[in-house]
């Protein structure tokens, strides 16, 4: 049976930045260093994978990047669309990226950007 792995592309997707921010986190945060990127599941020939699975634990990772604590910058404009309807439902920013973390590790078949299209779209009824 195959096995279906995440690269820096999927990766990218699934956290609403280019696969050129993954290749930055992975150079700029090495293993031995004090915030190390998550180490990949897989290498094949020089690309590294990671299981789906571990999505929640990359989001994780990103989210305790220093500086990111009082805002980490501005999201992107897919991001700050499901933030305000999150909001129109009653859930603060740090719920709102807890609930998509936890979609997006129950169903690791899907992007970010799907489950929050996903999330969206059953919030809006």
């Amino acid at each position: 049976m195959t096995e279906h792995f995440l690269g820096v592309l999927g990766i990218g997707e699934a956290l609403g930045v280019t696969r050129h921010a993954v290749h930055k986190w992975r150079a700029r945060y090495p293993r031995d260093g004090d915030h190390p990127f998550p180490e990949p599941d897989v290498d094949v020939d020089g690309a590294p994978g990671w299981r789906p699975d571990r999505l929640a634990e990359i989001v994780r990772w990103r989210d305790g990047l220093p500086g990111r604590g009082a805002g980490g910058g501005r999201p992107s404009a897919a991001r700050q669309e499901y933030l305000k309807v999150a909001a129109a439902r009653g859930l603060d920013q740090d719920e709102a990226k807890r609930a998509l973390a936890v979609f997006a590790a129950e169903f690791p078949e899907m992007t970010e950007p799907e489950v929050r299209a996903w999330l969206m779209e059953k919030w809006r009824g």
